[in-house]
């Protein structure tokens, strides 16, 4: 009996370190959002409810590891703290536009990706000296506190621009309208649910691929082979492209309906 007892605890925590447990032992999930990207997580202060594409992907995965909407959470999660909330356990899984790079596997085991998105610039909407990301050479672009975004501006494409450092996105278009900055160069994704109502453009010039994954606490394997399963699923049965549909079909964008290759979970 007792060896049976370990061997079902083993189980329940399979790829968790001591005292931890994967997601596909929990009965409810606080999962980590945006809380000011529009069609990815924005937060209606009003109501307290979460919208957007990262949130509906969220409410699915949790419902095939088991976790009904009523038993999710969803917390706002800045860019700077994703990988401190999961590793101090506020948030047992992340879905914020959430970019797979070698640097945040080194501490976060990541699911998917389950979309890959492309870096592209949002800039003012009469403003034609920017085509592309070459002309951000001497321009003030966004640099929100935890995101790489801006380093591969002037990191990866030695592009000489000034980064202006910004909390949050919405801080950004701030920024952009009052003429603090002169662009905003992220995922296509986000720039296409900041540009509606305002008087911004997106270059359609992407010039990388972001990976969306499903940020976990170190070591879940589980849990990561888990939300694959969940994600491949999701694809499979057409949610995906109803969601996408949803929420950047509209946009201009062109959206990609087929399952990304996954990373694979480490």
């Amino acid at each position: 009996m007792r060896i049976a007892v370990v061997l079902v605890l083993a189980l329940g925590a399979a790829g968790c370190g001591p005292g931890e447990t994967s997601v596909t032992a929990k009965r409810s999930l606080r999962i980590g959002v945006k809380a000011d990207q529009p069609g990815l997580g924005l937060l209606n202060p009003k109501t307290g409810r979460y919208t957007g594409f990262d949130v509906d992907v969220a409410t699915y995965v949790a419902g095939k590891l088991g976790v009904p909407p009523s038993r999710i959470t969803f917390k706002t999660t800045q860019s700077s703290a994703r990988e401190k909330a999961l590793a101090a356990g506020t948030v047992d899984m992340i879905l914020a536009s959430y970019s797979i790079t070698p640097r945040r596997k080194t501490q976060v085991t990541f699911g998917g990706p389950y979309y890959v998105a492309h870096q592209d610039t949002l800039v003012r909407a009469d403003d034609r000296t920017i085509a592309n990301v070459r002309d951000l050479r001497g321009k003030r672009i966004c640099a929100v506190s935890g995101s790489n975004s801006w380093r591969r501006v002037t990191e990866e494409r030695e592009v000489k621009a000034t980064p202006v450092e910004t909390a949050t996105y919405s801080g950004c278009m701030a920024a952009l309208a009052a003429g603090r900055i002169d662009a905003v160069s992220t995922d296509d994704l986000i720039l296409a649910g900041l540009a509606v109502g305002t008087r911004t453009r997106v270059l359609n010039a992407p010039f990388t691929d972001e990976k969306y994954g499903v940020g976990l606490r170190k070591g879940d394997l589980a849990g990561c082979e888990a939300v694959n399963r969940a994600l491949t699923a999701m694809y499979q049965d057409g949610t995906a492209a109803r969601l996408l549909e949803r929420w950047f079909g509209r946009s201009g964008l062109k959206i990609d309906p087929y399952v990304p290759q996954f990373e694979g979970c480490s």
